[in-house]
């Protein structure tokens, strides 16, 4: 049996410290966590620890296509 052509696109690496920081919603949006959640949040408000179990959505175009490029197959469903 013949191998499939090599021809075509090559596979992309994903630059995984992007891949654990963003993710894609359904609608396409690239959204991230808060920051300030690594330590130190013993004397930290419930109110303020819910606040930072939110994620946001990216802003500027610019940053989102830089994550997308880095990040190829985010947005693909499987």
């Amino acid at each position: 049996m013949p191998r499939k052509s090599s021809e075509g696109k090559y596979k992309i690496k994903t630059h995984k410290a992007t891949s654990k920081r963003f993710r894609t919603t359904g609608s396409g949006l690239v959204v991230r966590t808060k920051i300030g959640k690594g330590h130190l949040r013993r004397n930290t408000s419930a109110r303020t620890k819910a606040l930072l179990a939110e994620t946001i959505a990216v802003k500027s175009t610019g940053l989102t296509r830089h994550i997308k490029r880095l990040c190829p197959y985010m947005s693909k469903k499987d």
